[in-house]
């Protein structure tokens, strides 16, 4: 069951390949997310010291959930992946030009994890092409719509 989608980065970006990632949260976070208060739409990934970080991911914690910490809206979390995984994504986003970008947060079971895609960027004139296939398709299906009530 999806939480929330990240729309921005398959607007901005080719998405390649996908990885489905655990995140190490806190557990003002998780109640915050099952409340809907999280937002990955400026969030990144990064990659340092062989590890894999989400940063940019903002959780607004919840008043009566985090009176006993200091929460931090926008702090870097820990992404959890195979290490086999980790050396793929370190390769090919330092050799080939690609950059990771996460995609959404979902459960799975009790847990919430990250889907994260291996991306590449865009052109303004791919962005272009790929507004005016959609309105294209939008069209057509309109067309076939109208076409199939007059029968």
């Amino acid at each position: 069951m999806s939480i929330i989608q990240n729309k921005k980065a398959f607007h901005d970006y080719f998405i390649e390949d996908r990885y489905e990632a655990g995140i190490v949260l806190e557990g003002w976070e998780i109640k915050a997310i099952r409340d809907g208060r999280a937002n990955i739409k400026e969030a990144y990934v990064i990659i340092q010291r062989g590890e894999i970080f989400l940063l940019g991911c903002h959780i607004t914690p919840m008043g009566s959930a985090s009176t006993h910490i200091n929460p931090d809206n926008i702090r870097t979390r820990k992404l959890l992946l195979n290490n086999v995984e980790i050396i793929k994504l370190i390769g090919k986003v330092e050799r080939s030009g690609f950059t990771l970008v996460p995609l959404d947060m979902h459960y799975k079971g009790s847990f919430v994890k990250c889907e994260i895609g291996l991306a590449k960027g865009k052109k303004q004139y791919d962005k272009r092409a790929t507004e005016k296939e959609k309105d294209w398709n939008r069209e057509k299906n309109r067309i076939m719509r109208s076409a199939n009530k007059g029968k």
